[in-house]
């Protein structure tokens, strides 16, 4: 597992990104696991609190997803700068937020304290998490990064599965998943730990820099989260529920054409934090094939796609199948788009996703019909919109990765040429 960070070549590249592919894959399959063990093990009002529970740290833990972007766009600028204080302060921050709006979650959600506290408290483990997984992207430790994404799947979603299985109730279940994030945590750190001595430096300074950093990549994560799950939202808002079930299978296609390319966008964002606008071309351009071989598969396979997400009762709605695949290729350009734009160190990059998810909503509100197909006409719309604008609008060159660049060798020779699948959301 030892590696070096002067940046990996094509083969070396290669089989990296297939290790986190491999551990991205893994992650999903824990992540769809537990809620899919809650529904054979625990009672219906308890399988609603643990799936509340995990929702509610999946939001809260995207400021842990800004501060890896955040650390791993330094760090290419920056070989073993330190990330100790703006990681301790996101993650207090983090959980925090979580603290104040405790009294709403409890009313809102019907929460007994105790389990808004395991909120809170899984969030600071899951947020303190980036740091480490930040560290290893930046510096293009990408094999090292595949087992730190194992680890940290375990931990997050391991302790749970198995408290499940032997029995025991949600808060049970919710203590040992807080728990065992806590106990990898040094593991992750030492999987992380670093191969050359930290730089000296005015600490302050480059953590009031990150910290507006970790801002900004985690307004723009969570506008992906928003725009890529709006229209479900809406559909499950404006459409009677055996067409919001049916709604709720498409998005599965879009889910997946969206992440499948995105190891390419993890594979990257290190290059492209050092200012070589060929990776940017060269990632859209895998990118958008990804998307084009998923779409074409769809539309050949369609019924076939429905009925494996869905049963056979959803067969007859593989005609649809391409338009959600094309939904989420559409999504996943502008995911990697938004990725430059925070490697550069462009201001406000999120603010195209915020008026897409805005204009989605008058669309569906509004505008379109309130059936299956207008609520998908909708979300190809918008996602179409906020794909030609991010796409063809680049970043300003980065005076910071212009200045400090470490010019690692080969940068866009050096990415791969498939597109396994990538990291969830």
């Amino acid at each position: 597992m030892t590696e070096t960070t002067a940046g990996p070549g094509a083969g070396r590249l290669g089989a990296a990104g297939a290790a986190v592919a491999g551990a991205a894959m893994a992650t999903n399959g824990l992540a769809y696991l537990l809620p899919m063990l809650g529904a054979r093990y625990l009672a219906i009002e308890e399988l609603s609190v643990l799936a509340t529970v995990l929702a509610l740290v999946a939001i809260a833990g995207v400021a842990g997803v800004g501060l890896q972007m955040a650390i791993a766009v330094h760090r290419a600028r920056h070989p073993g700068a330190p990330a100790r204080r703006v990681a301790l302060v996101t993650t207090a921050a983090a959980g925090g937020a979580v603290v104040v709006a405790a009294p709403l979650v409890m009313t809102a959600l019907r929460l007994s304290p105790a389990v808004v506290a395991l909120v809170a408290g899984t969030t600071v483990a899951v947020v303190l998490a980036g740091r480490w997984l930040g560290e290893l992207q930046g510096e293009q430790r990408f094999l090292r990064l595949a087992w730190a994404m194992g680890v940290v799947a375990v931990g997050r979603y391991g302790g749970m599965i198995v408290a499940l299985v032997l029995g025991a109730d949600v808060v049970a279940t919710l203590v040992t998943g807080m728990l065992t994030a806590y106990l990898v945590l040094p593991v992750l750190a030492w999987v992380a730990r670093p191969t050359r001595p930290a730089v000296a430096g005015d600490d302050a300074v480059v953590a009031t820099m990150r910290i507006r950093q970790v801002t900004s990549a985690g307004a723009a994560a969570l506008a992906m989260l928003a725009v890529s799950y709006a229209d479900l939202i809406f559909a499950r808002q404006l459409l009677s529920p055996a067409d919001s079930g049916a709604y709720a299978v498409g998005t599965v296609l879009t889910k997946g054409a969206l992440w499948a390319p995105q190891v390419i966008v993890v594979l990257a964002l290190p290059r492209l934090a050092v200012g070589d606008n060929r990776v940017r071309t060269v990632v859209l351009a895998i990118v958008a094939a990804c998307g084009a071989v998923l779409v074409a598969a769809s539309a050949l396979a369609g019924g076939f796609a429905f009925r494996l997400v869905g049963g056979e009762d959803y067969a007859s709605l593989g005609e649809y199948a391409p338009f959600f695949a094309a939904t989420g290729a559409l999504y996943a350009l502008v995911f990697a788009a938004v990725n430059a734009k925070i490697a550069a160190g462009a201001r406000w990059p999120s603010a195209p996703l915020w008026v897409g998810a805005g204009v989605l909503a008058v669309l569906t509100m509004t505008v379109a019909s309130r059936t299956f197909q207008g609520i998908m006409w909708c979300a190809l719309a918008t996602a179409a919109g906020t794909a030609l604008v991010m796409v063809f609008n680049p970043p300003p060159a980065s005076r910071a990765a212009a200045d400090d660049r470490s010019s690692p060798p080969d940068r866009a020779a050096g990415l791969p040429r498939s597109a396994p699948a990538g990291p969830p959301g």
